[in-house]
């Protein structure tokens, strides 16, 4: 072992405190971008994640003009021939009024959005099914799922109950059904059906006079990095039709551009967090020099170099960075793990999706074991500044 090693760890475990306090400078400068990551980033990709689960799919299909005129059979057939695809769904939306009469009570009508599934698909395509919390998804053409909010507003509607729906047709006619509630759909997040409605889309179509179209058309991948190739293909191979594809990143970019804005604020608050750990070694690698002035002196006076010197007091940031970068890394990792392995939500509401992102888990632990380093820099060349009469007269 080289000399100068060995006397930087004699030195750092003659002053534990000191060593302590560096390490934890670091390491807590480690734990709060992991933490921050865990929290934020899952929360970012946990609205994705729910968005496409429930509402745009990992392709988002729509026409630039009006409704998709071409039939299901056809897109559906047309996509799934797509190695990449696992499954497809139209849908159709519109606006509507519903009421309901519970106990003899009149429920004013409320607007709503109303949403046409084709139960069979959507089961394959998306999640919203699985949002059922009492009851069970569309099955009939003439039931109808709630949102909970929307149940909740209409008395405390339950499963069983019945509810009359009005909607406007292609001609402006008033077009009213009545439906049997088959279930409640709760999501958490904000980004299900808690105050939107669910038919069955042949039934939608029938009300509003719009046979075979859809407002919309849902693609699901079985490899989500694919999408943008499946898009551009689907685009190119339709260019005489009026189709829009959106990935989930871009039909949900209104929602999600003022929260990267957020993710972004939170991260910089972190990295200062980190450059202020950097401080901190500065402050404690300056008592050490103070502290080691007369063992300076009696090394420069036996013959060491300000070169061996600098090294020396570099070597102790290394190992400051070493053991803190290992410390926090090991720390935000167990954060990481446990926030996984408890299915950790957002404010007892959305679950979070937690990774494990090694880039950025690497990125950060040599940020901070550099940031060891160069706040070692300056108490070092101090250190080669001490001449050796003073240096030992110092004490």
């Amino acid at each position: 072992m080289d000399y100068r090693l060995n006397l930087a760890l004699r030195m750092l475990s003659n002053k534990k405190g000191s060593l302590i306090g560096a390490v934890l400078a670091v390491s807590i400068g480690i734990l709060v971008i992991h933490v921050n990551f865990v929290i934020f980033q899952g929360l970012y990709d946990a609205i994705i994640r729910d968005m496409s689960d429930y509402r745009f799919g990992d392709i988002y299909i729509t026409d630039e003009e009006d409704f998709i005129d071409k039939s299901d059979l056809s897109l559906v057939n047309w996509f799934e021939r797509i190695p990449y695809v696992e499954a497809v769904t139209p849908r159709l939306s519109s606006i509507a009024s519903i009421n309901a009469t519970k106990y003899g009570e009149r429920f004013e009508e409320t607007k709503v959005s109303i949403l046409g599934v084709d139960p069979l698909r959507d089961i394959r395509t998306s999640t919203a099914h699985e949002t059922i919390s009492d009851g069970q998804y569309v099955f009939s053409r003439n039931s109808i799922v709630l949102g909970s909010w929307i149940a909740q507003e209409l008395g405390s509607l339950q499963p069983g109950e019945s509810v009359k729906l009005k909607v406007v047709d292609r001609w402006g006619q008033d077009q009213t059904k009545q439906f049997i509630i088959s279930g409640i759909s709760t999501s958490a997040g904000g980004q299900g059906f808690d105050n939107s409605v669910l038919i069955h889309i042949d039934t939608l179509r029938d009300m509003l006079d719009r046979d075979g179209k859809s407002s919309s058309f849902l693609v699901k991948l079985n490899d989500r990095t694919k999408a943008l190739d499946v898009k551009n293909f689907f685009l190119a191979s339709f260019p005489n039709d009026d189709f829009e594809a959106e990935t989930i990143e871009e039909s949900a970019e209104t929602t999600l551009r003022g929260f990267r804005s957020g993710i972004g604020m939170i991260n910089m608050i972190g990295y200062f967090g980190m450059m202020s750990s950097a401080f901190a070694i500065v402050t404690i690698q300056m008592m050490l020099v103070s502290s080691k002035t007369r063992e300076i002196g009696i090394m420069r006076s036996i013959g060491a170099k300000r070169k061996d010197i600098l090294i020396l007091f570099l070597l102790q940031g290394v190992i400051i960075g070493i053991i803190g970068a290992s410390v926090g890394t090991a720390a935000g990792l167990g954060y990481t793990f446990y926030a996984k392995e408890t299915n950790m939500s957002w404010e007892g509401s959305i679950p979070l999706e937690v990774t494990y992102n090694w880039p950025k888990i690497i990125q950060t632990a040599f940020m901070s074991f550099g940031l060891a380093i160069t706040a070692s820099i300056y108490p070092a060349y101090r250190a080669t500044k001490l001449q050796p009469v003073e240096a030992i007269r110092a004490v």
